[in-house]
């Protein structure tokens, strides 16, 4: 049997502003045995030692115990105390790298947190109007949620500017169905969110790459192409672009808005990602307001279950065609979510579940610069990574050997546009890439384990090396 390790071996300083105690302590935990301070089999200190330590109370540290069982950190075998569990072995589970979605709240419980709020909810809304039909584009109080969500990155905007969705998607559907006619070309970076390329096929628009540089998609190459395919529609995610993380800056933010002012386009800035950045610039909607539809989703940002996204529509444009789009797929959002998310804005809530979802994004990516170890990472505090691949790898067999060991990434040809002219830039074609996303692992542990795995499959130079 091991030695039992010391408190103050893996014990942090409690945060005033960190979240309950118990969920601190689980943190505490968690971190030590990412960094190797705990390894599997240490023997934790007894619950009223540690309290005693903390000058806490013991059903904080019952509670913490507990709860770190739940996430598989920890394993009770009886009067021998407590335990740093093995990582479970089950060739079956798939670790999700591949989906980008927030990871859990550090320092808050999303159950109580849940329950609070939808019974918050129930008090000042009526249950018949939670169940009913209603009309698109959300409440004035909806709406009011959407302005005051946004005046952050964009200043005071008037509520009757914001629309109100279930979801981004359906607010770029219903964007390019509104703004474009079948087989009309529009223009975005060589790499693009998939779901913008799976709803411009669908509805029979082209989607034509405009080439960057260092800085951006170019100015001139958009003049270029904007007017060689009589192209309207612009879309961009500049601020931690999935899939390459690259950020905008303001002087190319800028250029883009003259542009696009010049030749009457309008851009579709897509910003799931703009809270997540260390000092982000001003959106594009705020250098080019009466071109820029801007979306915002809580996707990405809070829960994704909530399905709210807001639209603030370009200054002096009529809503009506967007909504009529948004009807012909979609009436309108759920009112019950739609209703907690704009609870949640007013009462402040939504900030604090923010901070505690971009402390741990934080803490995720440098969990993963660390463990994986490659200098040609990209990541700028977002919930990915951009990972340029050995040479002996292409990338579609990658993700194949990876699902075979137990891992789903994405590749680079799942975000790639038709090909641009020359001067592409950062996260061109030519090495190929996998996007990494580091929120659906339950845990820093899980995401550990999975990104060692990762890190392995990547050094291995035949696929035949290939094990599980």
């Amino acid at each position: 049997m091991k030695k039992s390790t010391r408190p103050q071996d893996w014990v942090g300083s409690f945060a005033a502003n960190g979240g309950p105690r118990y969920l601190q302590i689980v943190g505490f935990m968690e971190q030590a045995i990412s960094d190797d301070r705990l390894k599997p089999g240490d023997r934790l200190p007894p619950q009223r030692q540690l309290a005693d330590r903390l000058d806490v109370d013991l059903t904080t540290v019952t509670r913490a115990y507990t709860e770190a069982r739940r996430r598989h950190l920890l394993e009770a075998r009886g009067a021998a105390g407590s335990f740093v569990a093995a990582p479970k072995v089950d060739l079956s589970q798939v670790l999700d790298l591949s989906m980008n979605i927030p990871p859990p709240p550090a320092g808050i419980d999303l159950d109580d947190l849940l329950r609070q709020g939808v019974s918050q909810v129930l008090i000042h809304s009526d249950a018949d109007l939670l169940m009913t039909y209603h009309l698109g584009g959300g409440s004035s109080a909806d709406r009011a949620a959407g302005a005051m969500w946004l005046q952050e990155p964009l200043g005071r905007i008037d509520e009757s500017r914001v629309l109100v969705c279930p979801g981004a998607q359906s607010a770029l559907a219903a964007l390019l169905l509104s703004q474009t006619r079948p087989g009309e070309v529009i223009l975005a970076e060589p790499l693009a969110y998939p779901g913008l390329l799976t709803a411009a096929a669908q509805l029979g628009r082209r989607v034509v790459a405009v080439g960057v540089d260092g800085e951006g998609m170019r100015p001139d190459l958009l003049v270029t192409l904007a007017r060689k395919h009589q192209a309207r529609v612009v879309y961009l995610n500049p601020t931690l672009q999935n899939p390459t993380t690259h950020t905008m800056p303001a002087t190319r933010r800028a250029e883009i808005a003259a542009v696009a002012t010049r030749l009457d386009l309008r851009i579709i800035e897509d910003d799931p990602y703009w809270r997540f950045a260390a000092q982000p610039p001003r959106p594009l909607a705020y250098y080019a307001p009466r071109h820029v539809f801007h979306v915002s989703t809580l996707s990405k940002c809070l829960l994704p279950g909530l399905r709210t996204a807001y639209v603030v529509m370009p200054e002096g444009q009529e809503q009506e065609e967007v909504l009529g789009a948004l009807r012909s797929f979609v009436l309108m959002s759920t009112p019950l979510m739609t209703a907690l998310s704009t609870q949640w804005v007013h009462d402040g809530t939504a900030t604090s579940l923010l901070e505690g979802i971009r402390n741990e994004a934080w803490a995720r990516q440098e969990l993963a610069l660390r463990t994986l170890g490659d200098p040609g990472l990209a990541g700028s505090g977002g919930i990915h990574l951009w990972q340029a691949l050995p040479a002996h790898w292409s990338g579609q067999e990658f993700v194949i050997r990876a699902g075979q060991a137990g891992l789903n990434v994405v590749s680079h040809s799942s975000f790639e546009v038709e090909p641009a002219p020359s001067g592409q830039g950062f996260g061109g074609r030519g090495a190929a890439h996998i996007r990494i996303s580091l929120g659906r692992s339950r845990s820093r542990f899980e995401l550990v384990n999975a990104l060692r795995r990762l890190s392995e499959l990547t050094r291995r130079r035949s696929m035949r090396e290939v094990v599980v």
